[in-house]
């Protein structure tokens, strides 16, 4: 057995196991293969995800992110996961403002530790589609990961169990897969405020947050609202506390730009543990 160092970590609830892999060293397999024991919530230390911080493996960027959900899949990117790793990287040598990328991805972070704010910068977001899967009218949007966006009324995201079925149909539908999707239960409450429940692909559950599935979600917003409107800012407001989603939209080129996320991202504990 092998004792590891490990940081236990939450972005609004979306908790995550990070460990410095810089002098770890283990390989990707190895990765996957512990990430289900170590993220598992009975016998492991339990999250939503294992994050390894790396050496650089692109040109231009202070460190590499390497992301597995909690079944030891690739997730693609995990908005909130970036946001722990970015506060986990400026207490391990590495400043408030840091670049990084997941895959071939590169994105900016900003770290304000005397409040434990984080700031991400995505790259841009195509327009989103409409699509139907078993005559549901659903928004399909790409952010770093697969997203499928449904609009409900208030009172269906207080019904849980309902939402972890339809997620889990969406998530698995024929149609969809592979690679499958992330399933994310809309409510706009304002203009500019929008409230959301996760069914996260990897952790096949609801989860407490999702940066991806929120900055998908106010694009999806503001897709289906038509609005052409350049400068826009939502709140997002998930189980485990508030985000917040800004983006351009540039209606002749069709794309969003600009796209940060922004929101809280805690240390909750460290320790050892065997594998």
């Amino acid at each position: 057995m092998t004792g590891i160092k490990f940081y236990k970590m939450e972005g609004a609830g979306n908790d995550f196991v990070i460990i410095d892999n810089r002098e770890l060293q283990f390989s990707i397999e190895e990765i996957i293969a512990f990430t289900p024991v170590l993220c598992h919530r009975r016998f492991g230390i339990g999250a939503d995800g294992l994050i390894a911080l790396e050496s650089p493996q692109i040109k231009g960027v202070d460190y590499t992110m390497t992301y597995r959900n909690a079944d030891g899949s690739d997730a693609g990117m995990c908005g909130n996961g970036s946001r722990c790793l970015a506060l986990f990287a400026s207490t391990h040598g590495f400043g408030s403002t840091q670049t990084f990328n997941v895959h071939n991805s590169v994105y900016k972070a900003e770290v304000d530790l005397q409040q434990n704010l984080v700031s991400v910068s995505f790259p841009d977001v195509s327009l989103p589609a409409n699509i139907k899967v078993d005559n549901q009218q659903l928004v399909q949007v790409y952010t770093g990961t697969e997203h499928i966006v449904s609009f409900v009324a208030s009172d269906q995201l207080d019904k849980e169990p309902e939402l972890v079925t339809i997620g889990s149909a969406i998530r698995n539908h024929d149609s969809l897969n592979p690679p499958g999707t992330n399933v994310n239960f809309v409510c706009k409450t304002d203009h500019s405020a929008i409230r959301l429940q996760t069914y996260e692909r990897g952790v096949e559950d609801l989860t407490l947050a999702c940066g991806t599935g929120a900055i998908a979600s106010a694009i999806a917003a503001h897709f289906s609202s038509q609005n052409n409107q350049t400068n826009n800012n939502y709140l997002v407001r998930v189980e485990g506390g508030d985000l917040n989603v800004s983006f351009k939209f540039n209606a002749d080129k069709k794309i969003y730009t600009n796209i940060e996320l922004s929101g809280p991202a805690n240390f909750v504990f460290e320790g050892k543990v065997n594998v």
